[in-house]
């Protein structure tokens, strides 16, 4: 079944699954995680009532409880499956797609992710092959539903600033997180965008594409904001322009959100293997413990904990917290930021000033190479590059990240399709021209 991912089970609706498929899931789903209760949340995209619906059935027909949150963020169904201690979980919706897309992101106990490698293959497996029999009538599971928000908006008061010196304009997308942004952070802001719509009839719920971000840029310079904020489809990610209207790099937000964390002592913080390193030496002179891992949320919460992490961040704009569970929330990060911007104004600062104080390389971002021997084409650069300059380290998972002095490169494979990313910097923009014409070259081969 096309929809099954490395982390969470997405595509278009009625083609890559069905409710047939949303059925089955639901119905195997309990005895995959051992659970007796199931919770859920949906987004408000025009499939997300069919695939609640069908959803909520298969979990019954098999003798379990379903217990349903209604509409939600994805962060606010991670907090509920840890808060109220359930051990499965399922979040209807397909984040940043596209409005045909649809989808389930599934938690375990403590609201661990079920990736590939922990479970979701088996899930699959169980689908395509297993048996359904309902259980008799009178054994059907219950269907119930609470009130999530309440408890997840006290939550997040813990971290609101006094915003009140803030000039902001948030861009909501038409997404999620409408449900509780102005509940939140009041009416001062100038918020964009505000009302659900699962069509997303203003722009796709993507931020990191160029043109999603054109009507956040022109109001937060129109309005002379001192941030532009903007969330995603289903409000686990968030990324921020500065007072001109430029769109900083999701990575060096976990630079920010150093200063509101480190303030009082130092502390292990995480990072993807595609973070710049300009992110590391601005979190280790605040005294952090930086750790590099794998790209993607399910891999990210698991390092959290194992190694007891603060927080941590990713290049796509998910962040993530101890104190939430190691899991990511786009509000939660956005207060965290909020803290340090109304800091900042305080102290007659720009949020610009800040990024050029973090920023000492310079960045290819994350170009795409269509190349189907993606591991041949890794190994040359690895190779080619460490038996010319003796690199000062290599990290060999999600595929390579090769450091030198004034320079480093990250090549990984795409999961699903045949793409190699490839990110590089430069202590100077000539050193980063010259390398990234070197890769390229080498890359040809194999295009």
């Amino acid at each position: 079944m096309k929809a099954f991912k490395a982390y969470d089970i997405r595509g278009i609706y009625g083609r890559d699954f069905d409710r047939h498929d949303v059925y089955k899931i639901g119905f195997f789903l309990p005895k995959l995680l051992q659970a007796d209760s199931v919770l859920i949340g949906k987004d408000v995209r025009e499939s997300s009532e069919e695939v609640f619906t069908y959803l909520v059935r298969g979990i019954r027909d098999s003798g379990t409880d379903a217990v349903s949150l209604g509409e939600a963020t994805t962060p606010m169904v991670y907090f509920n499956t840890a808060y109220h201690g359930f051990d499965a979980s399922v979040m209807i919706t397909a984040s940043h797609n596209p409005k045909e897309y649809n989808g389930l992101k599934i938690s375990r106990t403590n609201a661990l992710p079920v990736g590939s490698d922990s479970g979701l293959k088996e899930l699959e497996q169980m689908v395509r092959t297993g048996q359904v029999v309902p259980v008799d009538g009178n054994k059907r599971g219950r269907f119930s539903e609470i009130d999530g928000m309440t408890p997840y908006l006290e939550f997040l008061k813990g971290y609101l600033p006094d915003i009140s010196n803030l000039n902001l304009t948030i861009d909501l997308s038409n997404g999620m997180v409408c449900l509780f942004a102005r509940k939140l952070l009041g009416d001062t802001p100038k918020y964009l965008f505000e009302e659900l719509d699962g069509t997303f009839p203003n722009h796709e719920p993507n931020p990191l594409e160029e043109e999603n971000l054109a009507a956040l840029i022109e109001e937060t310079r129109k309005n002379g904001s001192d941030l532009g904020i903007i969330f995603d489809g289903d409000g686990d990610r968030v990324m921020f322009l500065d007072e001109k209207g430029t769109f900083i790099q999701p990575d060096l937000i976990t630079a920010v959100m150093g200063r509101y964390f480190l303030q009082d002592a130092p502390a292990v913080v995480l990072q993807d293997i595609r973070t710049s390193r300009s992110v590391t030496e601005y979190l280790e002179s605040l005294g952090a413990e930086v750790h590099t891992w794998k790209v993607g949320h399910s891999f990210a919460k698991k390092k959290m904990a194992e190694i007891n992490a603060l927080f941590g961040g990713e290049l796509a704009g998910h962040y993530y917290f101890r104190d939430f569970f190691n899991c990511d929330s786009g509000m939660l990060s956005c207060l965290v930021v909020l803290n340090t911007a109304a800091q900042l104004k305080a102290e007659g600062r720009t949020f610009s000033s800040l990024i050029q104080e973090i920023v000492k390389y310079h960045t290819s971002g994350e170009i795409n190479f269509k190349i189907q021997e993606k591991q041949k084409a890794m190994d040359t650069l690895k190779d080619h590059f460490s038996s010319k300059e003796n690199p000062q380290k290599v990290m060999d998972f999600d595929g390579y990240r090769v450091e030198f002095p004034d320079w480093w490169f990250n090549v990984r494979p795409s999961n699903t399709e045949p793409y190699l990313r490839l990110v590089v910097e430069g202590r100077t923009q000539e050193l980063l021209d010259e390398k990234l014409q070197e890769i390229k070259s080498l890359l040809k081969t194999y295009q």
